[in-house]
């Protein structure tokens, strides 16, 4: 039995999350710690309806995750799969993302957290797996110098075994990219069309420490 919404039961409002560098993707896990008091009003509000949605968003570049930041347009609603209490009052949540959405706007504020009317229509892909178009050979070769210089220790058998979605995805989320280039991996329509961001980010950024790495001083 599965307790996620179908596409038919996603709801037209949706508390947001706004948070830099964070990406959530559909299928992945996302591990949150929840301290502020409006996004502890905001878990409290998600708990207490059927699917416990909460859409995480990315403030737009270099606005800063304080106060009411501008925000970028597509999001990414998770759907809280894990909860504890903190005995010094946090929350520990785990969301497993479910389906992407367009903002279509945002009402004026009722509740002390952030609200949008999402439009769900264009991203109800998200819904089934997508394995199609991935060349794994180029994104591993691009990926391995890349994780060696980040001091990520991947373990090979899961680079060439893993899902390809998940695989994908779970990379997507994980490497240190910009809040522009997270969001890039975000909208990307299809999981092959985001390998292929993934491998060109990787790629860009081995080359450019590379010519770094190799200057030398006068």
């Amino acid at each position: 039995m599965s307790f996620a919404p179908l596409p038919d039961e996603l709801p037209a409002l949706l508390p947001i999350f706004p948070l830099t560098g964070v990406l959530l993707l559909p299928r992945g896990r996302l591990p949150l710690q929840i301290f502020e008091p409006r996004y502890l009003a905001m878990t409290r509000h998600a708990l207490a309806h059927p699917h416990r949605l909460i859409g995480m968003v990315q403030p737009q570049e270099e606005q800063g995750d304080a106060g009411d930041p501008p925000v970028y347009q597509i999001g990414c609603a998770g759907r809280i799969v894990e909860f504890a209490e903190t005995r010094d009052g946090r929350y520990m949540l785990s969301l497993e993302g479910v389906c992407r959405f367009d903002i279509a706007s945002e009402p004026p504020r009722s509740e002390d957290y952030r609200e949008v009317v999402a439009d769900w229509q264009r991203w109800h892909s998200d819904f089934h797996e997508d394995d199609k178009g991935v060349d794994r050979d180029h994104m591993i070769a691009a990926l391995k110098p890349f994780l060696d210089r980040q001091g990520i220790n991947a373990d090979s058998d899961v680079l060439t075994t893993a899902p390809i979605e998940h695989l994908v995805n779970s990379l997507a989320m994980a490497c240190p990219f910009s809040a522009r280039e997270k969001q890039a991996l975000l909208e990307a329509q299809n999981t092959s069309e985001r390998s292929k961001i993934l491998t060109a980010l990787v790629e860009m950024s081995v080359a450019a420490n590379g010519v770094s790495g190799g200057a030398t001083k006068n």
